[in-house]
Protein backbone atom coordinates (compact mmCIF):
# COMPACT_ATOMS: atom_id res chain seq x y z
CA UNK A 1 0.00 0.00 0.00
CA UNK A 2 1.69 3.17 -1.03
CA UNK A 3 0.90 6.30 1.10
CA UNK A 4 0.58 9.93 -0.22
CA UNK A 5 2.71 12.61 0.71
CA UNK A 6 -0.21 14.06 2.64
CA UNK A 7 -1.01 11.14 4.22
CA UNK A 8 2.75 10.34 5.28
CA UNK A 9 2.82 14.51 6.46
CA UNK A 10 -0.11 13.63 8.41
CA UNK A 11 0.11 10.20 10.27
CA UNK A 12 2.08 9.46 13.33
CA UNK A 13 5.91 8.95 12.47
CA UNK A 14 6.96 5.08 12.60
CA UNK A 15 9.71 4.52 14.94
CA UNK A 16 11.22 0.61 15.00
CA UNK A 17 14.10 -0.53 17.86
CA UNK A 18 15.99 -3.46 17.40
CA UNK A 19 18.12 -5.23 19.21
CA UNK A 20 19.23 -8.96 19.94
CA UNK A 21 16.94 -10.39 22.19
CA UNK A 22 13.91 -7.44 22.32
CA UNK A 23 14.41 -7.62 26.12
CA UNK A 24 15.79 -4.96 27.54
CA UNK A 25 17.29 -2.23 25.33
CA UNK A 26 14.71 -1.72 22.71
CA UNK A 27 11.60 -2.60 24.96
CA UNK A 28 12.66 0.69 27.04
CA UNK A 29 13.27 2.66 23.68
CA UNK A 30 9.92 1.71 22.72
CA UNK A 31 8.58 2.63 25.65
CA UNK A 32 10.44 5.76 26.18
CA UNK A 33 9.62 6.69 22.52
CA UNK A 34 5.37 6.00 23.71
CA UNK A 35 5.81 8.43 27.09
CA UNK A 36 7.65 11.11 24.86
CA UNK A 37 6.11 10.85 21.26
CA UNK A 38 2.78 10.53 22.27
CA UNK A 39 0.24 10.18 19.39
CA UNK A 40 2.87 11.72 16.65
CA UNK A 41 4.72 8.66 16.93
CA UNK A 42 3.91 4.93 16.62
CA UNK A 43 6.63 3.10 18.29
CA UNK A 44 7.67 -0.59 17.35
CA UNK A 45 10.67 -2.90 19.12
CA UNK A 46 11.79 -6.43 17.96
CA UNK A 47 14.68 -8.64 18.30
CA UNK A 48 17.17 -10.76 16.13
CA UNK A 49 16.62 -13.63 17.99
CA UNK A 50 14.03 -12.70 20.41
CA UNK A 51 14.24 -13.88 24.24
CA UNK A 52 10.17 -13.95 24.36
CA UNK A 53 10.46 -12.65 27.52
CA UNK A 54 10.83 -9.18 28.97
CA UNK A 55 13.71 -8.93 31.58
CA UNK A 56 12.83 -8.48 35.09
CA UNK A 57 14.97 -5.96 35.53
CA UNK A 58 14.11 -4.07 32.64
CA UNK A 59 10.44 -4.12 33.96
CA UNK A 60 11.73 -3.09 37.05
CA UNK A 61 13.88 0.11 36.06
CA UNK A 62 10.86 1.16 33.80
CA UNK A 63 8.46 0.55 36.81
CA UNK A 64 10.81 3.42 38.99
CA UNK A 65 9.60 5.76 36.36
CA UNK A 66 5.98 4.58 36.63
CA UNK A 67 5.80 2.63 33.16
CA UNK A 68 4.86 -0.70 33.11
CA UNK A 69 6.61 -2.88 31.10
CA UNK A 70 5.79 -6.41 31.64
CA UNK A 71 2.68 -5.37 29.56
CA UNK A 72 5.31 -5.45 26.21
CA UNK A 73 6.48 -8.44 24.39
CA UNK A 74 9.42 -10.30 23.06
CA UNK A 75 9.08 -9.85 19.44
CA UNK A 76 11.02 -11.23 16.28
CA UNK A 77 11.53 -8.73 13.31
CA UNK A 78 8.81 -11.03 11.60
CA UNK A 79 5.96 -9.99 13.50
CA UNK A 80 6.65 -6.02 12.93
CA UNK A 81 4.75 -4.40 9.96
CA UNK A 82 6.05 -4.41 6.21
CA UNK A 83 6.42 -0.65 6.25
CA UNK A 84 8.89 2.16 5.56
CA UNK A 85 9.90 3.53 9.08
CA UNK A 86 10.83 7.17 9.87
CA UNK A 87 13.71 6.35 11.82
CA UNK A 88 15.39 2.75 13.07
CA UNK A 89 17.57 2.41 15.76
CA UNK A 90 20.08 -0.65 16.00
CA UNK A 91 21.61 -1.59 19.22
CA UNK A 92 24.51 -4.26 19.37
CA UNK A 93 22.84 -6.54 17.31
CA UNK A 94 25.22 -5.76 13.99
CA UNK A 95 25.57 -8.24 11.39
CA UNK A 96 22.35 -10.31 13.17
CA UNK A 97 20.19 -6.79 12.40
CA UNK A 98 18.59 -7.61 8.87
CA UNK A 99 17.79 -4.61 6.50
CA UNK A 100 14.61 -3.12 7.49
CA UNK A 101 13.43 -0.06 5.26
CA UNK A 102 13.84 3.34 6.97
CA UNK A 103 14.22 6.91 6.07
CA UNK A 104 16.98 7.22 8.32
CA UNK A 105 18.50 4.46 10.64
CA UNK A 106 21.48 4.73 13.56
CA UNK A 107 23.11 2.12 15.17
CA UNK A 108 23.15 3.14 18.80
CA UNK A 109 26.51 1.65 20.62
CA UNK A 110 24.49 1.40 24.12
CA UNK A 111 25.93 -1.86 25.99
CA UNK A 112 23.92 -4.88 26.90
CA UNK A 113 22.24 -4.24 30.41
CA UNK A 114 20.71 -7.83 31.50
CA UNK A 115 24.18 -8.76 33.77
CA UNK A 116 24.61 -5.04 34.76
CA UNK A 117 23.69 -4.20 38.50
CA UNK A 118 20.68 -1.45 38.92
CA UNK A 119 22.31 1.46 39.00
CA UNK A 120 24.40 0.71 35.61
CA UNK A 121 21.32 -0.75 34.67
CA UNK A 122 19.53 2.41 35.13
CA UNK A 123 22.44 4.41 33.43
CA UNK A 124 21.84 2.46 30.25
CA UNK A 125 17.86 3.43 30.69
CA UNK A 126 19.09 7.17 31.14
CA UNK A 127 20.82 6.84 28.09
CA UNK A 128 18.31 5.31 25.84
CA UNK A 129 15.65 7.58 26.82
CA UNK A 130 18.06 10.08 25.53
CA UNK A 131 18.66 8.96 22.79
CA UNK A 132 15.19 8.39 22.48
CA UNK A 133 14.32 11.90 22.67
CA UNK A 134 16.75 13.00 20.09
CA UNK A 135 15.54 10.49 17.50
CA UNK A 136 12.02 11.69 18.11
CA UNK A 137 12.88 14.98 17.21
CA UNK A 138 14.76 14.18 14.26
CA UNK A 139 11.66 12.29 13.01
CA UNK A 140 9.42 15.29 14.06
CA UNK A 141 11.33 17.22 11.37
CA UNK A 142 11.63 15.08 8.67
CA UNK A 143 9.69 15.75 6.03
CA UNK A 144 7.53 13.06 4.19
Amino acid sequence: MNESSAAAGSRPKRLLFVCVENSNRSQMAEAFARIHGGDKIEAYSAGSRPSGKINPKAIEAMKEIDYDLSKHRSKSLSEIPDIEFDFVATMGCADECPFVRAKRREDWDIPDPKDLPPEEFRAVRDLIEAKVRDAIALASEARP
